[in-house]
């Protein structure tokens, strides 16, 4: 599958967002979280998971389009997306385990269950694997309806009696106290429009997508200045939502910010960056990586002596050394993945002169 330069620069942009709010998040003093540093840092970083799930959406619709390009079963195209989506789940386990063990030998066995953003995109992606049995025409229309019932659904579903159901079956449905930031009511939206977004992408050819950008700028403005008015009415359809974990306005509005994040991708690659290198795309291109070994740094265990003792300008250096460490890191990854590919040439290109002799013998 072709990259698209934009698509890694948007997922590069919500890396650094995640980098950003995890370090300040992390080292920044108690008495500094209610000043504007911390609060901005942290209201900034509320757009990285809802970026990142919107992505794997995207990403999920460009697998489902070449499938049907060359599995002509409905039920194999599910099973495939379903196996990247178990996928997902495995991975999300072994990053658990990962920082449980990174935490020793202060870890909480609770680390391994909690829920997380991977482990939401995971079933989030095994729910709408279904979409790959639908024809290609109709997916986005499909998948955009997904969006919105989960979105719609999200206020009814937190607001269930889940008192006799088990916190970890609670935790991956509905968002809660403590550990449910990542529940797929509502944070599965994310991805479902995502899926809807990539899929027209991806059925855009070269001439029209210049077009197609244009309309996401519109299409993102309505739908942040649409949704951003419904939630200011003084009355609601719902007996009971909170802004910042259910509402399905807020869900609209980072759905559009997604939108103008992605035309704002295109237009910069495209017409400013050129064909030089981009650190940011760097990123993107091995976000997952980034993702666990940041982590591992800003949370693990080795860091205990400097946690919670920075100011606000200190956290900001911590930010950019960190982000510059993995810059370098994803740059030496995908150098190394560049010299496994040229490694493997050789050998690829004697299988196929070996072919037409193997086949004389047949």
């Amino acid at each position: 599958m072709k990259r698209l330069p934009f698509l890694d620069w948007m997922r590069g942009l919500a890396v650094v967002i995640m980098i950003q709010s995890h370090t300040f998040n992390s080292f920044v003093r108690m008495d500094l979280r209610d000043g504007g540093s911390y609060v901005l840092s942290q209201f900034v970083g509320g757009m990285a998971a809802p970026l990142f799930l919107f992505m794997a959406g995207m990403t999920l619709a460009f697998q489902m389009e070449s499938l049907e390009r060359r599995e002509g079963r409905r039920v194999k195209r599910w099973l495939v997306s379903l196996r990247r989506a178990g996928y997902i789940l495995g991975i999300a386990y072994l990053f658990r385990l990962s920082n449980w063990a990174g935490s020793l030998p202060h870890a909480n066995v609770q680390e391994i269950t909690k829920v997380d953003i991977l482990n939401c995109m995971g079933l989030g992606m095994a729910a709408l694997a279904v979409l790959a049995v639908a024809p290609s025409k109709s997916r986005a229309h499909f998948a955009a309806a997904a969006g919105l019932a989960i979105a719609a659904a999200s206020p009814v579903i937190a607001n269930l009696n889940w008192s006799g159901v088990p916190s970890l079956i609670h935790e991956y449905l509905a968002p809660g106290l403590g550990r449910g930031r990542f529940a797929f009511f509502p944070c599965a939206s994310y991805i479902a429009f995502g899926l809807a977004t990539g899929t027209v992408v991806k059925r855009t050819d070269a001439g029209g997508i210049e077009r197609l950008m244009q309309w996401s700028v519109l299409i993102g403005f309505a739908l942040v200045f649409t949704a951003q008015y419904f939630s200011n009415v003084p009355y609601s359809i719902y007996a009971n939502s909170s802004f910042w974990t259910d509402s399905p306005a807020l869900i609209l509005i980072r759905v559009g910010i997604c939108v103008l994040m992605m035309a704002g991708a295109y237009l910069w690659t495209e017409f400013c960056a050129g064909a030089r290198w981009s650190w940011m795309q760097t990123l993107g291109k091995t976000s997952l990586l980034v993702y666990w070994v940041h982590v591992m740094i800003v949370y693990g265990a080795w860091a205990d002596p400097i946690k919670r003792t920075m100011n606000d300008w200190q956290a900001a250096l911590a930010t950019c050394a960190l982000t510059a460490l993995m810059v370098v890191l994803a740059a030496l990854r995908l150098r190394y993945s560049a010299w496994r590919a040229e490694k493997r040439k050789p050998t690829a290109l004697a299988a196929a002169q070996l072919a037409p002799a193997a086949e004389g013998f047949r």
